[in-house]
């Protein structure tokens, strides 16, 4: 059994795979201070309940965009589950190739990102990845990591306004009921969700008029239900 991590800035997401099959999955806060015998209990104690043995674990893969936790993650991979954790890096062979200025730049994420897309729709395609930032990753159709985009997330743009303004709440991420608020916090979100996924879409229409066919496995083609038509006047 393969034991997959993605280590970001908010949270670590662990898979448990069984070849390509994916039999569990779980969504842990990012802990800084969080010690290798912290780490290996609590990942001890997600397997008992969904009825899967640890003991069978034989690889362990991360993908960390968290460098202060690499270190006590590799301890407790040894510790608790016997094998030696693969970092993904610049020098992993990941099966593309890596056309990054400097390939030891690009973070752990978006070339995983970019290796799920292109192996699952092939190329050329374009990674949107909304986490603590929103990364555009581009893959070429013959398989070369290409670059692409880092912008503010939504979780810290959500924050800054809070912190920066004097009368603004602290709202909650989730969808309004119109695209034109009629209250502040309605208001706001309305900027959040909307805004972001218009941005999202114009940037992705952007790339592709000037490179065509270009696959965009992480947006819908249509927008949400919730969403209200307008008209430029």
């Amino acid at each position: 059994m393969l034991l997959a991590l993605d280590a970001g800035n908010s949270n670590i997401t662990i898979g448990a795979f069984e070849g390509s099959k994916l039999l569990c999955q779980w969504r842990l806060r990012t802990v800084h201070k969080q010690t290798a015998d912290e780490w290996g209990i609590l990942l001890h104690n997600l397997f008992s309940p969904v009825n899967l043995n640890i003991e069978a674990v034989d690889g362990i893969v991360i993908s960390s965009v968290v460098p202060p936790i690499d270190s006590t993650l590799a301890a407790m991979t040894l510790r608790y589950f016997h094998t030696e954790a693969v970092f993904v890096g610049p020098k992993t062979d990941l099966g593309i190739g890596i056309l990054y200025d400097n390939p030891s730049e690009v973070g752990a994420d978006r070339l995983v990102n970019g290796v799920a897309g292109f192996r699952k729709y092939g190329g050329p395609c374009v990674i949107v990845d909304f986490g603590t930032t929103i990364n555009f990753d581009v893959v070429s159709r013959d398989g070369d990591y290409l670059g692409g985009a880092i912008a503010v997330g939504v979780g810290i743009a959500v924050e800054a306004l809070f912190a920066r303004t004097a009368r603004l709440p602290l709202v909650e991420f989730r969808p309004p009921k119109t695209v034109i608020g009629t209250n502040t916090v309605a208001s706001m979100q309305s900027d959040y969700i909307m805004a972001r996924w218009e941005w999202s879409m114009a940037s992705w229409s952007a790339s592709s008029s000037n490179w065509a066919p270009i696959r965009r496995p992480s947006l819908p083609a249509a927008r949400p239900a919730w969403w209200s038509p307008a008209r430029a006047i």
